[in-house]
């Protein structure tokens, strides 16, 4: 930055869980960037460590005026540190950095940059792209990452080469705008989406990673790279176009309708008329269905308070439980029973979506890209 350029102040999130032997020295390697024309907020967010780390972190607020610490009393996990970070932040910029010093501050300086001049409002550091110095260790964690990063880009039409980065800078305004409720790993995903789905300017720097081994105390591992799958479905699923959404809601539809064909064949085992073992097997799939589509496809909401949603959702069971009927007893004189539930299982099918999508879970226009050059940038 221009030595004559107004001083900007960026708040540095510092998650921490029991990282007594780093946290001292991040702490000061991120003091260590400060300078006339870049103003501090260091948020240490201690997440109930067993440790000494809160006590560490109490002293360098003592010491430190740009330092301040925030707690919980019960541990939560690294995104409810985050998210008590960004509801304290109060700088122009907000930057998270991990206590445990796999990033290096100093990169910092770069990342900044473009929100600075105006050319973006968030800056994301990949470990992938040339620059600096990188510790060689863990190929599969390493192929884990890109297949993230992958499918991530196929559900946000980014390019990324780096979705699980804890290098992340963003206008204060916007980070603070955003709905996000991940508690734990899944941050990084859902924080993705969120930023793709508003359509703002991402850049994508590389930066140094001095990766640590999980005896040094990684905590990172198979469990939350699971939960990064279903974060990226659940938090990008509502807005994909419409062809690769239904082969989605296919998968959907695929277990409701084993689930319809199970209890219809098993209340006619039981003695039920065709007629009653129909709509009965049609309601419980769809009581299955719809708790599928608000976890992982849908927007639980998007247009309907939850009982007026409640009640849409209904009105279009009804509707494609009628044409379910009426198939399954029509087709009944030419198939078996299952033949004909298939059939009139797999009309439902493109029915069910259609309503979904239209009806109960309608999406409004994400709109264009923001624009490169951006006399006006947006509020958020």
């Amino acid at each position: 930055m221009p030595a004559d350029a107004p001083p900007h102040t960026l708040t540095v999130i510092v998650p921490c869980y029991n990282e007594e032997a780093t946290l001292e020295r991040c702490v000061d390697r991120v003091r260590a960037i400060a300078s006339d024309t870049l103003r501090l907020e260091i948020l240490i967010v201690d997440d109930c460590s067993a440790d000494r780390s809160r006590e560490i972190a109490h002293a360098l607020a003592e010491r430190c005026e740009e330092v301040r610490l925030l707690t919980h009393d019960v541990n939560q996990g690294k995104g409810a540190a985050l998210h008590t970070g960004i509801a304290a932040a109060s700088g122009d910029f907000v930057a998270v950095q991990d206590a445990d010093l796999e990033y290096d501050p100093q990169d910092l300086l770069r990342l900044i940059k473009p929100l600075v001049d105006g050319q973006a409002e968030v800056v994301m550091g990949s470990r992938y792209l040339t620059h600096g110095a990188h510790r060689v260790l863990y190929f599969w964690h390493s192929m884990g990452n890109q297949c993230l990063t992958f499918l991530s880009n196929m559900f946000t039409d980014l390019n990324l080469t780096d979705m699980e980065t804890c290098y992340k800078v963003f206008r204060r305004d916007l980070i603070q705008s955003l709905p996000l409720r991940e508690k734990r790993f899944g941050f990084e995903p859902e924080v993705t989406a969120a930023v793709a789905q508003r359509r703002v300017r991402i850049v994508e720097m590389g930066v140094s990673y001095y990766a640590r081994t999980y005896e040094e105390g990684k905590k990172i591992g198979l469990r939350d790279g699971l939960r990064a799958l279903y974060c990226i479905v659940r938090y990008n699923a509502h807005n994909l176009p419409a062809p690769v959404q239904f082969l989605s809601y296919v998968a959907i539809g695929g277990l409701c309708a084993v689930v319809n064909l199970l209890v219809f064949l098993a209340l006619l085992r039981g003695g039920a008329a065709a007629g009653v073992a129909a709509p009965i097997a049609f309601v419980v799939a769809a009581a299955v269905n719809y708790w599928l589509c608000i976890k992982l496809i849908f927007r639980h909401q998007a247009r309907w308070g939850r009982y007026s949603e409640l009640a849409v959702y209904a009105a279009a069971v009804l509707a494609v439980g009628l044409v379910d009927r009426a198939t399954t007893l029509a087709l009944l004189a030419a198939f078996s029973p299952a033949g004909a539930k298939l059939t009139a299982t797999a009309v439902g099918l493109v029915l069910n979506f259609l309503a979904r999508r239209l009806v109960v879970f309608p999406e409004s226009n994400r709109g264009p890209w923001q624009p490169q050059e951006d006399e006006a940038p947006r509020s958020y």
